[in-house]
């Protein structure tokens, strides 16, 4: 037994090579079996008939659409990329869907595969019948209609319904209402129609509460909000459209402080921040600025570096307004080149361009401005171009041009014509005449782009008279008749004590030539206010008839001459009353004043005028800046029965101080003298009729014909404590308080006058320039006077009662003294007019009221007198519309004052 032999089985190695023999042996004999069956099974199927191939459903066979009722089922298959003979899978599936809903034309689609059969399933969108708005006051249809995407005979679209309510909400932003909201519905109509309603909540308009400035050390809070536009919501503000939110605004008000620290030598400034954070409510927004002020700086060097040869350089750096050492001022610096600009095309250069350069020095904070000129072509006018205009004619555009094709540019010319175009009054407002590029460099198109707007007027006016009661006027007006620049005019005014009519024509270039002519034929009827009676009828009438010709021919650009010729009957009148048998001698006396008697008559007027008119107004109809002069002298006396000579001048001027504020100043004032020998006491050498008038409408605060000398009739009145006693004259005072029952003075005119006016227009905020308010603050001072003092009555006695008879007897009261009573008055019985009192015997004694009187002359002093106010002009839905308040601070004893007038028209 051998021990050492390891552990495991091992054969005997004769016995292991007979079993490895037979196994193989066994595998060997298997082999050509398994080949043989392998053979016969491939045998067999060969053999075999082939099975019937099974159908394939992904396979597209047709394409049907179901549920379309506008749009061809064509159409509809045009928007995907299916097409039969495709393989049908999801995915190609999923992207015709997604096809289908980017046409927005469905408010349902689908797909079905129905063994190769696809069917595509659609509900179209309805058609929008109507778009309806409810709710907005504040912006109007108009106004957001046109902005909104949606609009009858459309397809119904959400996209398009979710971005107009996006607009709507963003139309409201724009006016300061952020809390406004916007409901979209739907009403569903037969047919598949439907109808759109925005239901609109606008909300309250947000404000601005509060405006924070941070980091300013220079200047203070309230000097910084003074230069911005927005402001701050406060009661004083209540009519300001500034105090609301606006985006814009507040980006516009960043570079209001840029440019204020900028004017006053901050050249470093800079806004860091502006926030504007909406309130909780959506009723307020507070605005934060953070800024930064630098340093400020002073001009160093300042020249002008002119590539222009015909620019000496010296010699215009000399004339700068800024100097070394003033503190920098941007703005300064922009006018500056604003003017360089202007100088060169004043010698032709159109396209000059002025080029500031800076070097800013920061050890000693200067800063160095160099203006560079830049080099240029002298140009001239290729051609005047017009455009825009439908009823007015080219040549009335033109010929207001002061240069011509083929001249050498000037831009002065240019500006004033600007300026004679503006003042035409036929386009909008703001026209400037558009320079363009010609074919060649040295070419240049001026374009005349117009916007014609209505020139024809229909005013109606209205106001109220202490003394004339309400006052009517009506006229029409079309200063572009026939667009040809002609004027033609009628107007009508009537009040209780004043009537006229009148025709008029103007045609400002005759036969193509630079001479007017106009023409006026009138009717004028005038009533003096009552005295005596409480009918409130005149006490003298007087009417004029007449017609003028006028003819104006410029002498320079700016100076035009004009020579009129005036022809006028005056027939002045009192009424019967005023001539009575004072004598009792059967003849017929004037018993008024003597100033009324001496102008009873009829006279005829024949008047030659000569004047010069100085214009640079930059509009005859609303200007802000030029000036304007008119010197006149009228010679009555080449026939007719009147002899004066009358000299006349007025004169304005105007300046825009600030964006908006319009300033003017303007004084009038005549003298007339009479070539009539009338040297009589208590007559003047000039008719009544003659004289120059002051009041309303040239003198605000006082009535018509309301400044200067009148003749005031006292009444004597019976004395209440002792009615058989002697009449006692009535005061001024209790005069002034009974002109509400009709009593007055007579206005007498006078031979001298002057008159001042100093008015400022105030803008508004940018809703009231967009209703066409412009309010203004105006001082107005003038006088009236130079005439002789009249010859005046005074007659204190007479009661009047009627006798038993019904006859009416005047009771004059004479002296009858007694020895205890020295001042006994008796009665002197004088029976006249044997008229019955409307069936009345009362014999009940009273004085005689405006019978018994004492005329006070009042008025004649070059003393001035003052009103101040304010006005408002308002282009409103009816018109045009001005509204006066006026205060007097000072009158003279006599004058009739006024507070309120108004006026309305039209323009068509």
């Amino acid at each position: 037994m051998n021990t050492g032999s390891k552990a495991g089985f091992v054969p005997n190695q004769p016995a292991g090579k007979l079993a490895i023999a037979l196994l193989c042996g066994t595998m060997l004999a298997g082999v050509p079996t398994a080949a043989f069956a392998q053979q016969a099974s491939e045998e067999e199927r060969a053999a075999a008939p082939e099975p019937a191939p099974q159908p394939q459903t992904n396979i597209i066979r047709t394409i049907s659409v179901a549920g379309a009722e506008r749009l061809e089922a064509q159409t509809i298959l045009s928007y995907i990329k299916l097409r039969p003979g495709q393989e049908y899978t999801s995915v190609a599936a999923d992207e015709a869907l997604k096809d289908l809903g980017a046409t927005e034309l469905f408010s349902n689609f689908s797909i079905r595969n129905d063994g190769g059969n696809v069917v595509i399933t659609v509900q179209e969108n309805p058609v929008i019948n109507r778009i309806v708005l409810e709710g907005n006051s504040r912006i109007k249809n108009d106004k957001i209609l046109p902005e909104i995407k949606l609009s009858p005979r459309q397809i119904f679209t959400r996209s398009k319904v979710r971005a107009d309510v996006a607009r709507i909400i963003e139309l409201y932003k724009r006016q300061g209402r952020f809390a406004a909201t916007v409901e979209p519905k739907m009403v569903e109509l037969a047919q598949n129609r439907v109808d759109i309603v925005f239901e609109i909540t606008e909300g309250p308009k947000s404000k601005v509460r509060q405006i924070n400035i941070i980091g300013n050390e220079k200047f203070s809070d309230g000097d910084l909000r003074s230069e911005m536009v927005t402001k701050q919501a406060r009661f004083t503000r209540f009519f300001s459209s500034n105090t609301s939110y606006d985006p814009d605004r507040l980006a516009f008000d960043q570079q209001k402080l840029r440019l204020f620290y900028l004017s006053e030598g901050y050249a470093d400034f800079r806004v860091v921040s502006a926030v504007a954070e909406l309130t909780p409510d959506k009723r307020d927004f507070i605005i934060t600025y953070v800024v930064e002020e630098g340093e400020r700086y002073k001009f160093g060097d300042v020249e002008v570096e002119s590539q222009i040869r015909d620019f000496d350089s010296d010699r215009m750096s000399a004339n700068l307004p800024m100097k070394t050492g003033d503190w920098y001022n941007a703005k300064a610096v922009e006018d500056t080149v604003e003017q360089l600009t202007e100088l060169a095309g004043t010698f032709g250069y159109a396209f000059a361009n002025v080029d500031p350069q800076f070097d800013r020095n920061k050890d000693d904070l200067t800063m160095n401005v160099t203006y560079v000129l830049r080099q240029a072509p002298r140009v001239y006018v290729e051609r005047v171009d017009v455009n825009g205009n439908t009823l007015t004619q080219d040549k009335v555009i033109r010929r207001e041009f002061r240069i011509g094709e083929g001249d050498a540019f000037n831009s002065l010319q240019v500006q004033r014509s600007t300026a004679r175009i503006n003042s035409l009054g036929y386009f909008q407002e703001n026209f400037e005449v558009n320079q363009v590029e010609g074919t060649q460099q040295d070419r240049i198109i001026l374009e005349a782009n117009v916007e014609e707007r209505p020139t024809g007027e229909l005013q109606l006016s209205a106001g109220f008279s202490s003394i004339e009661s309400f006052i009517l006027a009506a006229s029409i007006r079309q200063r572009n008749f026939r667009g040809r620049g002609q004027t033609i005019g009628a107007s009508v005014n009537y009040s209780r004590f004043s009537r006229s009519a009148q025709i008029s024509f103007t045609e400002p270039y005759v036969f193509d030539r630079n001479i007017s002519l106009g023409a006026d034929i009138y009717r004028r009827d005038f009533n003096n206010f009552n005295r005596f009676t409480q009918d409130r009828s005149g006490s003298f009438e007087q009417a004029t008839t007449g017609f003028s010709v006028r003819a104006g021919v410029p002498l320079t650009e700016y100076l035009s001459g004009i020579v009129s010729y005036t022809l006028n009957v005056d027939d002045v009148s009192l009424g019967s009353r005023f001539f009575q048998d004072i004598d009792f001698d059967g003849e017929l006396d004037c018993a008024a004043g003597r100033f009324l008697c001496d102008a009873v008559g009829t006279r005829t007027s024949s008047i030659l005028g000569l004047s010069l008119a100085y214009n640079t107004l930059n509009s005859r109809l609303r200007p802000t800046r030029g000036r304007n002069v008119t010197v006149g002298v009228e010679f009555a006396g080449l026939g007719g029965s009147v002899r004066y000579a009358r000299l006349r001048g007025r004169g304005a001027q105007f300046w825009q101080v600030l964006p908006g504020w319009i300033f003017s100043l303007s004084a009038e004032g005549g003298i007339i003298e009479s070539f009539e020998n009338r040297d009589e006491p208590g007559r003047d050498n000039v008719r009544l009729t003659d004289r120059f008038f002051l009041g309303e409408p040239q003198f605000r605060g006082f009535d018509i014909r309301g400044v200067g000398p009148r003749v005031v009739r006292l009444n004597y009145l019976q004395n209440p404590d002792d009615p058989d006693g002697p009449p006692i004259l009535e005061t001024l005072e209790d005069f002034r308080a009974s002109r509400s029952n009709g009593f007055a003075g007579d206005a007498l005119g006078g031979r001298y006058y002057y008159l001042g006016r100093a008015e400022l227009e105030i803008p508004l905020g940018t809703g009231a320039r967009e209703l066409g308010i412009r309010p203004s603050i105006f001082a107005d001072i003038g006088a009236l006077w130079g005439v002789t003092t009249p010859i005046l009555e005074d007659n204190p006695n007479g009661i009047q009662t009627r006798n038993a008879d019904g006859l009416l007897e005047f009771i004059e009261l004479v002296p009858d003294p007694t020895p205890d009573n020295p001042d006994t008055m008796d009665e002197l019985i004088i029976t006249t007019n044997p008229i019955a009192a409307d069936g009345t015997t009362e014999n009940t004694p009273r004085i005689v009221p405006n019978s018994f009187f004492r005329d006070v002359f009042l008025g004649d002093t070059i003393s001035p007198r003052i009103s101040v106010g304010i006005g408002v002009n308002w282009n409103s839905p009816f018109g045009p519309f001005r509204i006066d308040f006026a205060r007097v601070l000072k009158s003279a004893e006599g004058d009739d004052t006024k507070t309120f007038t108004f006026n309305v028209g039209t323009q068509f």
